[in-house]
């Protein structure tokens, strides 16, 4: 039986290879941004939860005798949510936004099979940053350069972006954007997916 994550992330896919799962990619066919917009009155976990669930059922009508795992996060500060960054400027203001204070990594993923959702979790993680100055910011991007367009927050607690923290409390995959061990005791159980 074959396994598909719904994602283009290198992370996720980074994550499955080093747990050992057989898999493909396959980028889900959804127009995320239409979602969001369509969905302003969800709080950032639900918008998470319903993303990931979008991604999962979208690639499993396609590939209906595959588990599909579909993935997605949220970063939530003050209720507000964002997105990645779409340029360095942007980047450089959300990290002005996020300095001093603590926000919610919202992580969402969700197993489908023949078009319905058969397992889904949800995790949240509390991110708190330390003071940062612009001179801070800007030597920080100069340093990840474009990776800061690639997650939301402008930050990758797997590289240089943990130094940008005082304390962090939640689950370190689920901070990656894939609640991985939760996902593996899951497909363990699953007939010929994981081992």
């Amino acid at each position: 039986m074959s396994l598909i994550l719904a994602s283009t992330s290198p992370i996720r896919r980074k994550l499955l290879e080093q747990a050992g799962l057989s898999f493909s990619v396959m980028a889900p066919p959804i127009d995320e941004e239409r979602l969001k917009a369509g969905a302003a009155g969800l709080v950032p976990g639900e918008l998470a939860q319903m993303l990931a669930t979008e991604k999962a059922l979208a690639v499993s009508q396609t590939a209906p005798q595959s588990w599909v795992i579909g993935a997605d996060q949220v970063l939530d500060i003050g209720g507000r949510s964002l997105n990645k960054p779409r340029s360095m400027a942007e980047a450089a203001a959300h990290l002005a936004l996020l300095q001093g204070k603590t926000h919610v990594l919202a992580t969402a993923t969700v197993c489908a099979r023949q078009g319905a959702v058969a397992w889904r979790h949800f995790a949240s993680a509390a991110m708190t940053m330390r003071d940062l100055s612009e001179e801070d910011i800007g030597a920080y991007l100069a340093a990840i350069g474009e990776d800061a367009l690639s997650s939301v927050g402008a930050y990758k607690i797997e590289g240089r972006g943990i130094r940008l923290f005082e304390t962090i409390s939640g689950d370190y995959f689920a901070i990656l954007g894939l609640s991985l061990l939760p996902l593996v005791n899951f497909l363990r159980g699953v007939n010929g997916v994981a081992p």
